[in-house]
């Protein structure tokens, strides 16, 4: 490394992508050469069950590929693997930081991370920069008349739009800046097998969207047509750009697709805003109710084995291919939490572990709502009957036949492992019970 001055840093995370990145943007716009960085985070590698978790798998190439591309601008991206703060000591001793930059992040352990290394750099002098760069909107942009956070959806869209103004969605032009990155030899990059983990064989969904926006509305609920994005991946790591998405959504006439977008501010907000969230019920009542946690059907439930036809095809879907279509998402979530009683956080937990497009805010959000004790407005005895489902949603038995596919056959399918009508009773004197308390 030739140069011997001081330099900035960016901290890649959540926004692992060159262009229209707020804070790489600012950083490179600043007085010092800039040195890329990401650290794999062992804080959150070392919990994962999955050697061959495909998260890892994509970040890793992901950071792969970002790092050809700096070398095309005779620079290179510094990885380290280990916990933040020992990663940031070692950053120290090594460098001379004018600045360190990077992009905020809501989840209850980015923030409490994130505090530690601000004063960690604050004894040495050093400025931590972080920039709005995964939402349009940031905790309090869209608030209400008295400056405190909207806690039901509708009211927040309307504010949302209300607000948004072009300037919003305009793309940071970073790439015109990239001849101010640090020049430096290539860094070594820690393999996949040095830090425990092996390459996935899941398929990684591209990056195509626009498409699916037109017909979004009419397709988005039926699981066996491809009437949706999948671009959950990319907005979770920031390979595209919320900026991009939410305004070419926003050019079509139909803006349910957009709507979606809006949903995961809101539930970022949320988390923001009220973190304890993240495992305590929003309204702290719902904590009280009596869960019957049957482990044997918590593993039915996880196998695709319940008995539930929609349910099963779900969970096979997620076990496979570590995706779910989204309407399937809220059938699984209310059959785990109202007809079996299981605690919804059992659930949050399992979709944590397989889903690819994984994301708390959005997560914990669904689960809530779909166990009746989050934001949502509608009252706790909205349960899904899954065989309603199924006949409204996949009619000729698509999504059914490629997953469930011994159906048919009553030999070999499972009888199911509750009575619905039974649940469902059981379900309601389970919340009155709490409720009453």
């Amino acid at each position: 490394m030739e140069h011997k001055g001081p330099i900035s840093i960016f901290w890649f995370r959540r926004d692992l992508r060159l262009d229209d990145n707020a804070g790489l943007y600012r950083a490179l716009k600043g007085e010092n050469p800039v040195l890329p960085v990401f650290i794999f985070d062992r804080e959150i590698l070392d919990k994962l069950e999955d050697k061959d978790d495909a998260r890892v798998t994509f970040i890793y190439q992901t950071i792969d590929d970002i790092n050809t591309e700096l070398k095309k601008h005779g620079s290179g991206l510094f990885i380290l693997y280990d916990k933040a703060e020992d990663a940031w000591d070692k950053l120290l001793k090594e460098h001379t930081i004018a600045a360190v930059y990077t992009n905020h992040d809501y989840e209850p352990y980015a923030k409490k991370r994130d505090e530690a290394i601000a004063q960690k750099l604050k004894k040495q002098g050093i400025e931590f920069k972080t920039y709005k760069d995964q939402v349009i909107f940031d905790r309090d942009e869209v608030v209400k008349g008295d400056g405190s956070p909207y806690t039901v959806y509708t009211p927040y869209m309307r504010k949302w739009y209300e607000t948004l103004k072009p300037f919003y969605l305009e793309a940071y032009p970073t790439k015109k800046y990239l001849e101010n990155l640090l020049k430096t030899d290539s860094f070594k990059i820690p393999t996949l097998k040095e830090m425990g983990f092996e390459k996935s064989s899941l398929e990684i969904p591209g990056k195509s969207y626009e498409h699916f926006i037109k017909e979004y509305a009419e397709k988005r609920d039926f699981p066996g047509t491809k009437g949706t994005s999948y671009i959950g991946l990319h907005l979770r790591f920031g390979t595209v750009s919320i900026r991009e998405l939410a305004s070419t959504a926003n050019g079509y006439a139909e803006k349910t697709w957009l709507n979606e977008l809006i949903w995961r501010e809101f539930y970022m907000m949320i988390l923001d805003h009220f973190p304890a969230t993240m495992d305590h019920a929003f309204r702290p009542e719902y904590d009280r109710i009596k869960w019957v946690n049957d482990e044997g059907q918590f593993k039915a439930w996880c196998d695709g084995q319940t008995g539930y036809p929609l349910v099963d095809a779900g969970m096979r879907e997620l076990n496979a291919t570590g995706y779910m279509h989204n309407r399937v998402r809220m059938v699984v979530a209310s059959f785990l939490a109202k007809d079996l009683l299981i605690d919804w956080r059992w659930g949050e937990r399992y979709f944590a572990r397989k889903l690819l497009d994984y994301e708390m805010a959005s997560n914990v959000g669904g689960w809530q709502w779909s166990a009746g004790c989050g934001t949502d407005a509608a009252p706790y005895f909205r349960i899904f009957n899954p065989d309603s489902q199924l006949k409204k949603f996949d009619p000729e038995f698509i999504y059914l036949k490629k997953w469930v596919p011994e159906y048919a056959d009553f030999s070999k399918y499972p009888k199911p492992i509750v009575d619905h009508a039974f649940a469902r009773d059981r379900c309601l004197k389970a919340f009155k019970v709490a409720l009453a308390k």
